[in-house]
């Protein structure tokens, strides 16, 4: 794992050294991800600078240095990430010829595959997770690309007549004279969902490259528009439209025997490797498949919290002693996680509001004590089935869709008038009587499905259950509408079951918005490469294959997923209820953060900034405190904007010359 930065320039009056200083200054803003190792490469004639930071994971020798040149000295790249099918490649180059090699790196195979095959020809033979900035120089290109699924991140665009790009915004930052200004509609899309999507960064004039696509930077300085070489889209029709036609149990095996060699593909490292364990279906799935591949017990990580309710240490423990791994877990307290909150906005570089952040950053920390590479169970929500939105939003359209609409907003009114602290109470006292009151945070469910109930279409319930703040233009001043895939009815896929669509729309948006952000930074931030078998495309595509009742049956989300891992482990050490990896947000902010959260979202302050408007935020703060509702989500996209500006208000110097010395 790695970080890569660099710029291009029409023309420059400005010395190699001061162009070196430039980009080496970028690079150093990159260092916790790649703390091993660096260099930087410039191109005067073609306009280029590139520059690498290195997290030396395969091939720890100075032959695996980068930037490196290709065999035939056409090309130079710098690449962050893993190619897991790089022997497979290599040999099928050795095969046409291609024999002479001055290391062991998948750096050097990437080379050679661009070389032979092209572009398109080489992504389509890579098999892993990669964001990669491509220099030909014969025809002075520029190609940026990044992998299927958008685990890597990379970011680009420009300042002045500029072009940048680099692993995190803060590369592009360090760039003299950036133009940091805010984008407003990206902060509005930051409110509504708690991450801001692709294609648009928290600044004007800055993008996220979109997963399976790469972009060509000619040398008349005219970017081209992103080429996909693979579709999460298609890939889902395609395989709903040839759907697998064996047995359950034929399923069964297929996903064991690519599950287990997308594991082993993923277990090469020449430096230790380990993996989180939760105690959950996905990573108990990934660590017993590690397991049986390994001769040693697997290194395994989990924290836990005193909170029983958010505690997940003693499942993973279970698992663990079933599996016989080295387990090791920590016991943090609510000042150990709490002092990761100042941390935030450096590690994310824009805003980002899913709290689960904070255990994913301690989890990574203990991990890199131990080992330099850990694997994670991420995606199998997303691939079979496992939020329970697919379950609930289905629910309520079959039930309510066809009532009048005037009907619905009448019902979703009662349902509003009982504040979200009345309804926990009612279910605290009544649970015990009435079994369907017995559900935790009772109020904000039910003020979630009233939300849904004025939905207009099943699209629009979906919407509403990724939706943090419902209406976010209205409270960032000066926002414009972005419209996305939740927008466009058109762009919505044709899939069977709205189940499915829901799955689709959060594979392409949630997981590399959020959950995969997430992961990367939060792990980056300790320079430990996090591995995500489950992302493997092979299993993207043959998941979508597999019919519905194989992954949603008898009101089970996972179920052919769950068989797997019946196979290692034993049904009575995983069924619970989904917990998922969180904090006590609602209880901290009407405690011990109280104070910290009182001083950013104080409305002298808000107004004086000028980025949001003061009353509607005032106003959910203060129902927050007297225990009417729980709006801690929506606070925290708001808390998480407000430190990061703090942080982001930092002078920038301007002009090459203020990093030059002149």
């Amino acid at each position: 794992m790695c970080g890569i930065t660099g710029f291009t320039w029409n023309s420059s009056p400005h010395s190699r050294e001061q162009l070196t200083s430039v980009i080496l200054r970028m690079t150093d803003t990159l260092v916790h991800r790649g703390p091993d190792d660096s260099g930087f490469w410039l191109d005067e004639h073609g306009g280029v600078a590139l520059g690498f930071r290195r997290l030396s994971i395969i091939d720890l020798s100075p032959q695996g240095h980068q930037p490196m040149k290709s065999a035939s000295g056409r090309f130079v790249i710098v690449f962050n990430g893993e190619i897991y099918n790089y022997t497979d490649i290599k040999r099928e180059l050795e095969s046409r010829g291609i024999t002479s090699y001055r290391g062991t790196s998948d750096t050097e195979v990437m080379l050679g595959a661009f070389e032979e095959w092209g572009l398109d020809g080489a992504l389509s033979r890579f098999n892993g997770m990669f964001a990669f900035a491509l220099w030909d120089t014969r025809e002075r290109l520029l190609h940026l690309g990044i992998d299927r699924l958008g685990e890597k991140p990379l970011y680009y665009g420009r300042s002045g007549n500029t072009f940048l790009f680099g692993s995190e915004l803060k590369a592009l930052r360090a760039y003299p004279g950036f133009a940091a200004e805010i984008d407003r509609g990206a902060l509005a899309l930051f409110l509504r969902h708690g991450y801001i999507p692709s294609p648009w960064s928290v600044y004007q004039g800055i993008s996220k490259l979109e997963p399976g696509t790469y972009r060509t930077l000619r040398p008349d300085g005219v970017l081209s528009a992103p080429v996909p070489y693979w579709s999460a889209r298609s890939a889902a029709e395609s395989g709903c439209a040839r759907p697998f036609t064996g047995t359950p149990e034929e399923a069964i095996e297929n996903l064991d025997g690519l599950l287990t060699d997308s594991v082993r593909s993923r277990m090469v490292a020449d430096v230790p490797l380990g993996a989180f364990l939760s105690g959950g279906i996905d990573s108990s799935a990934i660590v017993a498949l590690m397991q049986k591949s390994s001769p040693r017990p697997v290194k395994t990580f989990t924290i836990g919290f005193g909170e029983d309710r958010y505690n997940e240490a003693v499942f993973a423990a279970d698992v663990a002693r079933h599996l016989g791994t080295d387990h090791t877990e920590l016991y943090v307290s609510e000042a150990d996680a709490i002092n990761v909150i100042p941390r935030l906005p450096q590690m994310y570089d824009e805003p980002f509001a899913d709290s689960s952040q904070i255990p994913t950053f301690l989890v990574s920390q203990l991990a890199r004590r131990h080992v330099t590479v850990s694997l994670s169970g991420d995606g199998g929500d997303e691939l079979f089935g496992g939020y329970t939105r697919y379950l609930w939003a289905k629910r309520v359209w079959d039930r309510f869709g066809r009532l009048p609409p005037a009907v619905r907003q009448l019902i979703a009114g009662i349902m509003r008038s009982v504040p979200s602290g009345g309804w926990n109470r009612l279910a605290s006292s009544c649970g015990p009587i009435i079994p369907a009151l017995n559900q935790r945070h009772l109020g904000d469910k039910i003020r979630k499905l009233a939300r849904m109930l004025g939905a207009s279409d099943a699209l629009g319930v979906y919407r509403c259950l990724v939706s943090d703040w419902q209406d976010s233009e209205s409270v960032v001043i000066g926002a414009d509408h972005r419209h996305t895939l939740l927008d466009t009815p058109d762009s919505i896929p044709g899939l069977p079951d709205f189940r499915q669509v829901m799955m689709l729309l959060d594979s392409v948006t949630y997981l590399p918005g959020d959950i995969l952000t997430k992961v990367d930074r939060a792990s980056m931030a300790v320079s430990l490469e996090s591995r995500v078998p489950l992302l493997d495309h092979r299993i993207f595509e043959f998941a979508w294959t597999l019919p519905l009742s194989l992954k949603i049956r008898e009101g089970k989300s996972k179920w052919v997923l769950r068989q797997v891992l019946y196979k290692y482990v034993p049904p009575n050490l995983i069924e619970r209820p989904k917990t998922g990896f969180g904090i006590p947000l609602d209880k901290w902010l009407r405690g011990p953060l109280r104070e910290w959260a009182e001083e950013l979202l104080d409305e002298n302050r808000l107004s004086r900034e000028g980025y949001l408007h003061p009353e509607p935020i005032g106003r959910k703060w203060r129902e927050h405190l007297s225990g009417k509702h729980n709006w801690a989500p929506l606070l925290w996209d708001v808390l998480m904007f407000q430190s990061w500006l703090r942080h982001a208000e930092a002078p920038v110097e301007r002009g090459l010359a203020a990093v030059a010395g002149d």
